[in-house]
Order: structure tokens, then sequence, then C-alpha cells
């Protein structure tokens, strides 16, 4: 998933993303432990994919946080 497709989602659209990357990336090592699959580099982009949201969220939240202490 690009940085630009993740920019274009909403916010609680992030949060399920990660909980749905977090879910395939440990069936993913799941299935990597009990027989090698056939394309390993799938677990690497999924923990890059859920970095990738995860800064999107932080980022988020951040930008939420300074302009509700500036309203204040």
């Amino acid at each position: 998933m690009k940085y630009a497709e993740i920019k274009a989602l909403a916010t609680d659209e992030i949060v399920a993303r990660i909980q749905e990357e977090k879910a395939t990336m440990t069936k993913l090592k799941f299935a990597h432990a009990v027989s090698s699959i056939e394309n390993p580099t799938r677990i690497y982009k999924s923990r890059k994919t859920i970095a990738r949201l995860s800064t999107e969220l932080t980022q988020r939240q951040a930008q939420a946080k300074a302009a509700s202490e500036s309203n204040s």
C-alpha cells in the first residue's frame, strides 16, 4: 500500500486496516513456521504496511491534539 493511498483513507479506516494487516501478518508467520510459504516477502511487506499506517495514524492524532490545544 502506497503512502498516498494511506493519506486518502479516513482515520477509522486506518485503524481497521492496521487490525487487518496485523491479523494477516500473524497468519503468515504461523504458516511460515509450519512450512515455508511460497512468498516469504509478504511478511516483510505486511510489517512495512503496518508501520506506514501506524505512522499516519500517529501524525493525525498529533495534529488533532495540537489543534485542540490551540483552540483552548
